[in-house]
């Protein structure tokens, strides 16, 4: 999965690659930064101005009125 122009994306669309690649192919959060070579505060900072957060417990991120 290329998510390499992950900082122009819909945040929504976004979320559910995440969750799909943190699912198939990543064992964290961490894994997935890893494996994709991405700034992490640029990531979560994304995904929290959509009101995304990344629940460990999961492994995927959320919405914040889900948690």
């Amino acid at each position: 999965m290329n998510l390499s122009t992950y900082q122009s994306m819909d945040p929504h669309l976004l979320v559910g690659l995440l969750n799909t690649a943190l699912r198939n192919e990543s064992e964290d959060l961490e894994d997935l930064i890893r494996t994709h070579d991405f700034n992490k505060e640029t990531l979560i900072q994304k995904l929290k101005e959509a009101g995304y957060q990344y629940v460990t417990d999961l492994n995927q991120f959320r919405s914040r009125s889900e948690n």
